[in-house]
């Protein structure tokens, strides 16, 4: 029921309601089972064992058990150890992010248990907010939150602040008027909304809808009816992980029978002796496992956990908390950034801008509540018969200002931006009470749009009406204007001029009031015959490093969309202002387009105003359908289930409501728009390292792969054994690859448009690079390896063995060390950048001359390298690394890898 297009008396009937008496005992219990109680329906806690499961569903981690499994069975504990450590490591650290998130969630929840003041069997109660049922009579006042959607049966000067329900950012007037048609939320008069706040006045009202009918509880509701869905990078995670198991394991098996027909073994399958054929083809059964093993990139899931975590760290350094993990790589991916205006782009803290008094307009500096800032008209400074419009804005006021850690307001955020540019001209509250005593007020009313206070002068005792509101009722009361303190006669020419400038500044979107004063007279009417004294017009202003930021988001090829349910002119004027560009558009007026024209408008629209929550879900999926990587922001309800819908949801830390907190995948701790940006430049940095360790990882375990396989087609002896190959895979797939993950980011992330949103993790380029060096590495181990052969084939055969798999083992390991920073050079990052990454390497080389120099070697089987051998192995690797250099250097030339 639209409750709003209808007379009060006519809503007390359909809920069958006295108005006088209330609702009786019997009737609250009937309608508390029809309607259950005053409450959102509790979102289902998060079960930690769940959390810990959730943390193995990835088609790589499938492999790696896979693995597991197949090293059991291969009676590979050492290796099985290792396997299982990697997959616990990123279980638990995963899980222990996810669950401090949560905790940090509720941490963040303000707990107040609310009450209510009802009439009920003709008498008035106090009760808990929970047991209110429709058709409840409810008393509101200043101060009051409103517990249920109530349509207002009477009310005296009711304000009600709507914020975080519709991205108003001033407090709306309410009224008793029926409305004649459908209106949006922020538009409906008569009506007041759980969740909201009452600033000013009082009011009787009936409660038309509770707990999940509410406006609240309908976007409770959209936020359930939300999926989640898998974030740019788990994605590209997952189709790596089939394409890379598939792979794998077609590789090794046509390694296993290629080896067992090689040797024969497959003669006893065929002759029904499956038990010897077992016997026989357990050593290629061990090396396909053990080439599985070094295929697989099971140091994959660790270092996109670590590199995350890391990002999560360090974000949260500058105040972003992120409650999933991989959150922090689809900031990297962001293409478009829809914002809210309130609390988000702006302060949510009206300030005054400008002042218009003795024939003079002053710019007032500073922002929000912050009490500093020089009140100038270009080089001319404030005299003392400038300060009365001052005064006035500070006497004629019920606001307060409250100083502690964080400057904060009581009352009504207009009267506070009065109160703030009061102290800046030198008008303190310390003065105001010392001078001046409140002796009577005529409150503000929507009718009259104005306020009156009478004060007593505590020097002259003489007494003073002080008068505040709308620019064209106050100039009505005006007879004389006071002008460098000479009161004059106020002419037509100066009523024109000053109606003039009011409506010029309104136009730039700032909320403008007129005051007033005059001598008290008894007998007199309070507002009539006032003298004009001048207009302050405010705005709520821009966070202070919003524009660069946005500046920045236009660089990095990221474009920022505005979604308010503020009024249009203000939306417009505030975008104009911090630099984002594009056509504006009400959002009634945007559902009301086809699917396929708000697809089009979208291309150059960037101010939606007036917006619901439904218009900000269907603009975040048609972008989403467009390709786009969606961030959404916001703090109010209102943005709660775009939020929740955007690939990025990011919520308010400070202003920000419960459900949208609970809502998103990331936090801003000091509300602050540049953390986003700042954010984004972290996440795209975190996909560049995970882009680093797959392109080193994969062109060395190709290489591995390929050593092996045209070893056993040569029908030369295997260049290494299973333990060599396991011990390949710790040595360079450990520290080294662990050490990509705090490696710097390229100075120019930031220059640069988002990555293709439908491209995988590797691109063009990155493919041709593995194959690239992959094949350098095959030919120039197999190539030392046959000279290894031939130079040393008067060897003893056990001798003999030993050292050309120690060669080929030990020249592999090299070229792999060399490749790091063949890769890191396409980022144009030196030798000694990464100080973890030269410890890690050193690490490296010293455990492989523990296995070939100490007793270690009899257990992998290794051989005393000379000298000589040694020359040859650097020689290569560093003709490999050169090569490397030269290939990356051509491919950079050439357009088609770059695309």
């Amino acid at each position: 029921m639209e409750y709003y297009t209808q007379k009060s008396e006519e809503v007390l009937a359909s809920f069958n309601v006295n108005y006088s008496l209330g609702l009786s005992e019997d009737e609250v219990k009937k309608r508390r089972e029809h309607y259950g109680l005053n409450e959102l329906k509790a979102k289902k806690k998060i079960n930690p064992f769940i959390l810990f499961l959730n943390q193995f569903k990835s088609f790589i981690i499938y492999i790696l058990i896979f693995a597991l499994v197949l090293s059991l069975i291969a009676g590979e504990i050492a290796d099985s150890i290792s396997i299982l450590a990697i997959l616990l490591f990123n279980a638990v650290f995963g899980f222990i992010q996810e669950f401090k998130a949560e905790k940090a969630i509720e941490a963040l929840k303000k707990l107040s248990g609310l009450h209510a003041l009802v009439l009920r069997n003709g008498n008035q109660m106090m009760i808990d907010v929970r047991e209110i049922v429709p058709g409840d009579i409810i008393f509101l006042e200043e101060g009051s939150k409103v517990p249920a959607d109530a349509r207002i049966i009477e009310h005296f000067n009711l304000q009600v602040s709507e914020a975080s329900l519709t991205g108003e950012s001033v407090p709306v007037s309410k009224k008793l008027d029926v409305l004649q048609r459908e209106v949006p939320l922020a538009e409906r008069s008569n009506m007041v909304f759980a969740g909201t706040v009452v600033t000013r006045g009082r009011a009787t009202l009936m409660v038309v809808g509770t707990g999940m009918s509410t406006e609240i509880g309908k976007i409770a509701g959209m936020i359930d009816s939300v999926e989640e869905e898998m974030t740019p990078l788990q994605k590209k995670l997952e189709t790596m992980g089939h394409k890379v198991g598939i792979g794998t394991l077609l590789i090794c098996t046509v390694i296993f029978f290629i080896g067992i027909i090689k040797d024969g073994d497959i003669t006893h399958l065929l002759n029904g002796d499956i038990r010897f054929f077992l016997l026989a083809a357990k050593d290629w059964l061990l090396v396909a496992v053990s080439l599985a093993v070094a295929a697989v990139p099971e140091g994959l899931p660790a270092i996109v956990t670590i590199a995350l975590a890391i990002g999560v760290m360090k974000m949260l350094r500058q105040n972003a908390l992120i409650r999933k993990l991989p959150s922090v790589e689809t900031l990297g991916e962001t293409t478009v950034i829809c914002c809210d205006k309130t609390g988000t782009l702006t302060k949510n803290e009206m300030t005054v801008r400008k002042v218009y008094t003795n024939n003079t307009m002053f710019d007032v500096q500073g922002s929000g509540y912050d009490l500093t800032g020089e009140i100038k008209a270009g080089a001319k400074s404030l005299k003392d018969s400038d300060s009365l419009i001052f005064k006035i804005g500070a006497l004629c006021n019920n606001a307060s200002i409250i100083k502690g850690d964080k400057i904060s307001i009581t009352g009504d955020p207009t009267e506070a931006a009065l109160l703030v540019s009061a102290q800046k001209a030198g008008f303190t509250p310390e003065q105001a009470k010392a001078e001046w005593k409140k002796i009577g007020e005529d409150s503000f009313d929507p009718v009259r749009k104005m306020m009156s206070t009478i004060h007593r002068n505590m020097n002259t005792h003489k007494e003073y009406v002080f008068t505040k509101g709308a620019p064209e009722r106050v100039l009505a009361k005006c007879d004389r204007i006071i002008i460098n303190g000479k009161i004059r006669k106020l002419n037509q020419k100066q009523r024109e001029d000053i109606t003039s400038l009011n409506t010029d500044l309104a136009t730039t979107a700032l909320r403008v009031l007129a005051f007033a004063y005059k001598e008290h007279r008894p007998k007199e009417k309070n507002e009539s015959k006032l003298i004009f004294v001048g207009l302050q017009g405010m705005i709520d202003p821009p966070h202070s490093q919003v524009a660069e930021s946005i500046a920045s988001c236009k660089k990095a090829g990221i474009r920022v969309i505005m979604i308010t349910g503020d009024n249009l002119h203000t939306a417009e004027a505030i975008a104009h202002e911090i630099g984002i560009e594009g056509s504006a558009m009400d959002g009634i007026s945007f559902s009301q387009l086809s699917e396929q024209d708000q697809q089009q408008t979208l291309q150059n629209t960037s101010v939606f105003a007036r917006v619901e929550p439904q218009h900000k879900m269907a603009i975040v999926t048609l972008l989403q359908r467009q390709g786009h990587i969606v961030a959404m922001t916001g703090d109010g309800v209102n943005d709660a289930p775009a939020i929740k819908k955007a690939n990025l949801g990011i919520a308010m830390g400070i202003t920000g409501t419960d459900v949208t907190k609970e809502a998103s995948d990331m936090i801003l701790r000091d509300d602050n728009f540049v953390t986003i940006v700042n954010s984004v430049e972290q996440g795209r940095g975190i996909y560049e390292n995970i882009q680093k360790f797959v392109n080193y990882l994969f062109s060395c375990n190709v290489g591995e792969v390929t050593v092996i396989l045209f070893a056993i087609l040569f029908g030369w002896p295997l260049p290494m054994t299973a333990v060599m190959l396991l011990w390949l895979n710790l040595v360079t797939d450990g520290l080294p690859a662990l050490a990509l993950s705090v490696d710097p980011s390229s100075q120019n992330l930031m220059d640069r448009p988002p990555r293709k949103v439908n491209g995988g993790i590797m691109d063009r380029s990155m493919i041709f690079s593995i194959i690239y060096v992959s094949t350098l590495i095959t030919i120039a181990v197999l190539g030392l390896f046959w000279w290894a052969m031939q130079y040393y084939q008067a060897l003893p055969q056990a001798i003999f063995l030993d050292k050309i798999q120690t060669i080929a083992f030990t020249s592999i390991i090299m070229m792999e060390l060399a490749r790091l920073q063949a890769v890191r050079a396409e980022y144009k990052l030196g030798l000694f950048s990464n100080k973890y990454l030269i410890i890690a390497v050193a690490s490296s080389i010293i455990l492989q001359l523990v296995v070939i120099y100490t007793p270690l070697s009899k257990f992998f089987g290794t051989a005393l390298l000379s000298g000589f051998d040694w020359s040859m192995i650097l020689g290569a690797t560093l003709v490999v690394f050169l090569l490397n250099l030269l290939g990356a250097s051509i491919r950079r030339r050439i357009p088609y890898f770059n695309q």
